[in-house]
């Protein structure tokens, strides 16, 4: 992930010439939102309809990210790759690491997780003269690879799947003159903390659909600011788990390069409560 880092890093520090070079794609800019925590395209903590790049209906897309936030007694890493396949299918991979801090000193839980996503219908961005949005179903497949911790607070898998159906809708012009993008996702899940905390507890072992929401306004073409929520299952006797929240900015600088930055409020993870957390993702799109 260091590597992803300096590049990043390398990137943002490059002259303005070097970006001179033809942009991926031919979808406009932000209709692939930037990367979700679990890789797949969308928002910082949810999926979105849109596919992942640029790619438009005879073209392929390919997308790298990095995020870390810190949560107040944590530390989390992601970073992963996507392919989106003519603006149809999106395939992704990624992988998490927690650090748990003072919760159990020295440890960290890595996952990994494999996505898909396929669009059903709509255009969220052209379909202007229909009121239906761009919908979308997907898959997260999910490993804990550190399971030690989790199932001594309750959890019972190792492995999960997360199943899902986004609608995205972008409209032009809504908001004082400004174009207005909301999303919402409905989630069959049985993850504790995305997974990170395993799958399934004492308390319940049991898919449960819960909702996700984002909305954002797009200040220019290529600044947008919004905010997200996320609900959670409460699997684990032994802490309660809650809701994900924040709020965004994201600048897309042209097509290439995105940066996102959040303020996320975590709730209780493990035996911390009240954890919030500066969130930074960077996203490269080829």
């Amino acid at each position: 992930m260091r590597v992803f880092a300096s590049l990043f890093l390398l990137l943002l520090c490059t002259p303005v010439r070097a970006w001179d070079i033809p942009e991926p794609g031919s979808r406009l800019a932000a209709t692939g939102g930037v990367s979700q925590l679990e890789g797949s395209g969308g928002g910082g903590l949810t999926p979105w309809a849109l596919i992942t790049g640029y790619g438009d209906r005879d073209e392929i897309g390919v997308t790298a990210f990095y995020t870390r936030t810190d949560p107040s007694d944590f530390t989390l890493r992601a970073a992963g790759v996507a392919l989106g396949i003519h603006d149809r299918l999106e395939l992704s991979f990624a992988r998490q690491r927690l650090g748990l801090g003072t919760t159990v000193p020295g440890q960290t839980i890595s996952q990994d997780i494999v996505g898909l996503k396929v669009r059903v219908t709509g255009d969220a961005v052209f379909d202007q003269d229909r009121w239906w949005p761009q919908i979308a179903i997907g898959a997260q497949f999910k490993h804990n690879g550190d399971m030690n911790v989790p199932r001594a607070l309750g959890a019972k898998h190792a492995s999960g799947t997360d199943v899902y159906v986004a609608a995205t809708k972008v409209w032009l012009g809504a908001c004082f003159g400004r174009n207005l993008l909301a999303n919402l996702t409905f989630r069959a899940t049985k993850a504790n903390q995305l997974g990170l905390l395993g799958f399934g507890g004492d308390r319940r072992d049991s898919y449960r659909v819960v909702p996700e929401a984002s909305i954002g306004v797009f200040l220019t073409e290529h600044v947008v600011v919004g905010a997200e929520y996320r609900r959670k299952p409460d699997n684990l006797g032994a802490f309660p788990e809650d809701s994900y929240a924040d709020a965004f900015v994201a600048w897309f600088i042209g097509k290439r390069l995105s940066v996102t930055v959040a303020w996320a409020a975590l709730g209780q993870i493990a035996d911390k409560p009240d954890q919030q957390a500066l969130y930074l993702s960077g996203q490269l799109a080829f």
